[in-house]
């Protein structure tokens, strides 16, 4: 049997409380992740475990490279079989890892399966599993569904077919699906094929041809019920004239080589004409800063991105980011701003550079996102509250978010509602909060649910 129980993580009496009466049977809102949406409309049933459970997860990839795994059994063609019994193994002695009670925790909430993962019980794991999907017909929509989601932001680049998502909309599922608007590939100058992506936009030639590009591609995706926007950067850079950046732009479009100064440059005034654009359409900016990625070339050359190979980054911006709200926010064009810091040195820089910003048009306008990537651990997440509840407000944290590219990943969720509920629970029993436990409770619901749908202003 399984060491998750009923009491897992909850550590006192007030906690179970918390969690059973104020957190377990709240919906979810999913305001960031990387699901298919072509998946979602397709629906198509999953044929194994591992084509939900393995296949795409390079959160799981990266724990079997650290137990010195062969590449074959993680991304190579050994059989879907041989990939999950490996992984099994590896499983089974990384305590510590988040991925020790993920996986776990889904094996229990979405195939009714109670063995403990490990080497020996890997085969009857494999057999169990792929005979509940098959007699249950598990398909992504079903998974969504019964982890009662209410909405769903995919993740969208500048240039992506729109029109799946009126599709999905035709199917009156029980969720509703929108696209959140991602300029990335716009933004990443330095990249070996940027002008194939700008190609995409059309035939430009400077940054006010780009700039009308990016604005008529927002509004298309404000047309499928788009509110919320996302960008990722390493390290925020200062924001310098229009003329700078038209330079290195079309130097760029000339297929000329650029220096870091000149991608800096690019990258700053980019950040910035973004977020203005943004606050123009009321779109929800959610800022994700901190990851070094694809350190290991040989691998991104042989398997793309996204595969494992990022890491967190020493870059300190803080000053930058203080520059450029503060530029922002004196044009009156700061937008509401989700900030992901993937570097936990850094929390209490950008919690206190936050608090500069906030004001009256939104409880928690500039919000301190939830533990991210590497940081959505229990340690992490324990850190982040503690951080939070020192220099923050509580009850204006908008709460979690998948950020995966698996349609288990629910039980993500809950891991942080329960580790929240200990959390608060353990004050309450220290004496250190009221005990109105009905006060606490919907604290704990608001940042469940309720604070992301206000804050998205999310019609329900």
């Amino acid at each position: 049997m399984s060491y998750i129980n009923d009491n897992f993580l909850l550590s006192n009496k007030t906690a179970n409380e918390l969690y059973f009466n104020y957190a377990k049977d709240m919906p979810i809102f999913d305001y960031h992740c990387h699901l298919s949406e072509y998946q979602i409309l397709e629906n198509k049933q999953f044929e194994d475990i591992y084509e939900i459970w393995l296949k795409g997860d390079h959160y799981k990839w990266r724990l079997m490279r650290n137990y010195g795994i062969d590449e074959e059994y993680i991304t190579g063609s050994k059989s879907n079989k041989e990939k999950f019994l490996v992984y099994c193994k590896v499983l089974s002695t990384a305590f510590g890892n988040p991925l020790y009670h993920w996986s776990q925790i889904e094996l229990r909430d979405y195939f009714n399966c109670n063995l403990e993962i490990n080497e020996e019980n890997a085969p009857k794991i494999w057999d169990e599993c792929n005979k509940y999907i098959k007699e249950n017909e598990i398909t992504p929509v079903k998974l969504i569904e019964e982890s009662k989601v209410t909405h769903l932001f995919t993740t969208n680049e500048i240039f992506d077919n729109l029109e799946v998502f009126d599709c999905i909309k035709e199917k009156n599922y029980k969720f509703r699906v929108f696209p959140a608007f991602r300029a990335d590939k716009i933004m990443n100058i330095d990249a070996s094929n940027y002008n194939s992506y700008v190609d995409k936009l059309g035939n430009i030639k400077d940054i006010d041809e780009l700039e009308n590009a990016i604005e008529n591609r927002l509004k298309s995706f404000i047309s499928k019920g788009c509110v919320a926007a996302d960008i990722a950067l390493e390290a925020v850079y200062n924001v310098p004239t229009k003329k700078e950046a038209n330079k290195v732009f079309v130097d760029r479009r000339n297929n000329k080589e650029l220096s870091i100064n000149e991608v800096k440059i690019f990258k700053g005034y980019l950040t910035y004409y973004l977020l203005k654009l943004y606050a123009k359409y009321n779109i929800v900016t959610e800022l994700h800063i901190g990851a070094m990625r694809n350190n290991n070339t040989k691998m991104l050359n042989k398997l793309g991105l996204d595969t494992g190979f990022d890491s967190i980054s020493s870059e300190n911006s803080i000053k930058e980011l203080s520059c450029l709200f503060d530029k922002l926010n004196n044009e009156n064009l700061l937008p509401k701003i989700i900030l992901f810091n993937l570097n936990p040195k850094m929390n209490s820089e950008m919690l206190t550079l936050l608090g500069c910003f906030q004001d009256s048009s939104a409880k928690g306008k500039i919000q301190y996102g939830a533990s991210w990537w590497f940081l959505d651990h229990k340690n992490g997440i324990k850190k982040h509250l503690d951080d939070l509840t020192s220099l923050g407000h509580i009850d204006s944290f908008i709460g979690m978010l998948t950020d995966s590219r698996s349609f288990l990943s629910y039980s993500r969720h809950h891991y942080f509602r329960r580790i929240l509920c200990d959390y608060l629970g353990n004050l309450v029993e220290n004496n250190e909060i009221t005990n109105n436990i009905k006060l606490v409770g919907e604290v704990i619901k608001n940042i469940s649910y309720y604070n992301a749908i206000n804050y998205f202003k999310i019609i329900v």
